[in-house]
């Protein structure tokens, strides 16, 4: 459950009208969208943003962009979200799995491992890239547009993931009636999908 309230479709227009969209979409209403709900014009600028990112990079490269990044911000609800996208557009089970855990067997060329490698450190810590990593990016023929392009999808996750879960948005159901038990685990890096089981901690 979030840790502040989540508005119904009663708090405004533009609140109702977004959340008649993402049921549209998805079928049901998802727990990021009751987040934004307090502000939705920053759920509509976001999608902007996203488009304007996502119009430079294949579908493929941007969710290997953005599964790296989610990955590093130990972030459930975007790693199931993601992916889902990869799974859908041909990934197997097992190489999705291999790619979420950075696996040997990943379905990966050597010039996406060098992209997700950075994409990851991009929001680890920004601070320590240096010339050699961008280096090593073009050595694997990325242009500098395209060298952008993968840190903007990296850089921008951080705002979307840290909202989520600094206000308790927990990963919707649906990812586990959806997803294969064994992906579920495996991309639950995180926040536990809602209604899962939580273990306690005493407080001493």
């Amino acid at each position: 459950m979030a840790f502040i309230s989540t508005p119904g479709p009663e708090a405004g227009d533009a609140t109702a009208a977004m959340y008649v969209s993402a049921e549209e979409s998805y079928g049901y209403l998802p727990n990021m969208y009751r987040i934004f709900g307090h502000r939705p014009e920053v759920m509509e600028k976001w999608g902007a943003l996203l488009a304007s990112i996502r119009g430079h990079m294949s579908l493929r490269r941007y969710e290997l962009v953005t599964l790296a990044a989610a990955r590093e911000l130990k972030s459930s609800y975007c790693m199931l979200a993601h992916g889902s996208v990869l799974l859908r557009e041909g990934f197997s089970e097992t190489q999705l799995a291999d790619t979420a855990t950075d696996g040997a067997h990943a379905p990966l060329d050597e010039a996406e491992r060098e992209m997700m490698r950075f994409a990851a450190k991009v929001v680890r810590d920004a601070t320590s890239i240096t010339r050699e990593d961008v280096g090593r990016l073009k050595a694997q023929g990325f242009t500098d547009a395209e060298i952008f392009d993968i840190t903007e999808a990296a850089a921008v996750r951080c705002f979307f993931s840290k909202t989520l879960d600094a206000l308790g948005a927990e990963p919707d159901a649906a990812y586990r009636e959806r997803l294969p038990a064994n992906l579920v685990q495996t991309l639950t890096v995180g926040r536990k999908i809602e209604g899962s089981f939580q273990t306690a901690t005493a407080t001493p």
